[in-house]
């Protein structure tokens, strides 16, 4: 009986989480089909009173919203693409390549998860303008091709690797390079996913350095181009849920797509 009571504790607290964790989304995806005035008249209403379209055509019509979706698309996949293969070899080096200083390396990328990312902010501005690279692709994705959190993680699930596997590729003449691209990368998928899907995230729903760093409507990203409609006196939340709600489709289709992965790296990374 009282493994029943806890089972059903346990539910209990579990479908309470839920409810918590999705009211906001259901608001959020009701408010995107709500007028102004009904969203100010009932704002604690789940549902519209009267369906309407007025937001998503907002977000159509009076932005590129083609073009800054693009912009999202570039700027998060190649980043993540980029921050998997960079973290990923760094990670590689500092777990299973014995070199002087490895711990002093390993030791500098935690001090750089310690500093907050807006103290770099304006000398990497300063630089990038030197470079001439604001408003440019090359210029909101290089600098940011990288992570100290990646780095991280990834160096905690290769340690948990056996290096037997490394020393078997090596008695077939497998080199540091084809042992972490034929051997390390395949077994690690459960933590390049999770890596994967936490800087997608980041990138796609990041709004400071997008603003910061383009000036140009044509070279904005999504969060970034919603800010439009913020105005100073007035701001059309109906529109701006709209466009939270376009912008969280893909989030959820790379969460979905990954998220066998993703659970599996989250569970068993840096355990033995």
């Amino acid at each position: 009986m009282s493994t029943d009571l806890r089972a059903t504790g346990r539910w209990t607290l579990l479908l309470i989480g839920v409810v918590v964790i999705a009211v906001p989304f259901i608001w959020m995806v009701g408010g995107s089909f709500r007028s102004e005035a009904d969203l100010y008249a009932n704002p604690a209403s789940l549902l519209p009173t009267t369906w309407t379209l007025h937001g998503y055509q907002s977000v159509w019509n009076d932005l590129p919203f083609a073009r800054m979706f693009l912009n999202s698309v570039i700027f998060a996949g190649i980043t993540t693409a980029l921050c998997v293969l960079f973290d990923s070899m760094f990670a590689y080096a500092l777990a299973r390549i014995p070199f002087r200083g490895s711990k002093l390396c390993f030791w500098l990328v935690i001090i750089t998860l310690m500093v907050p990312f807006q103290v770099t902010l304006i000398p990497v501005f300063i630089q990038l303008f030197n470079f001439g690279w604001l408003n440019t692709y090359q210029g909101l994705i290089i600098p940011r091709a990288t992570s100290a959190f990646g780095i991280f993680l990834l160096r905690q699930f290769f340690i948990s690797i056996p290096k037997e596997l490394d020393e078997a590729a090596r008695i077939d003449g497998a080199n540091h390079w084809q042992v972490y691209w034929r051997i390390i990368l395949p077994t690690a998928r459960p933590a390049l996913a999770t890596v994967a899907v936490l800087h997608f995230t980041n990138l796609w729903n990041d709004l400071l350095w997008p603003l910061t760093m383009t000036s140009s409507t044509e070279m904005l990203t999504l969060p970034a181009g919603l800010t439009l409609f913020a105005g100073q006196h007035v701001t059309d939340h109906a529109v701006l849920l709209a466009g939270a709600t376009i912008s969280l489709i893909p989030l959820a289709v790379a969460f979905a797509l990954a998220q066998r992965y993703f659970v599996a790296g989250v569970a068993t990374t840096g355990l033995k």
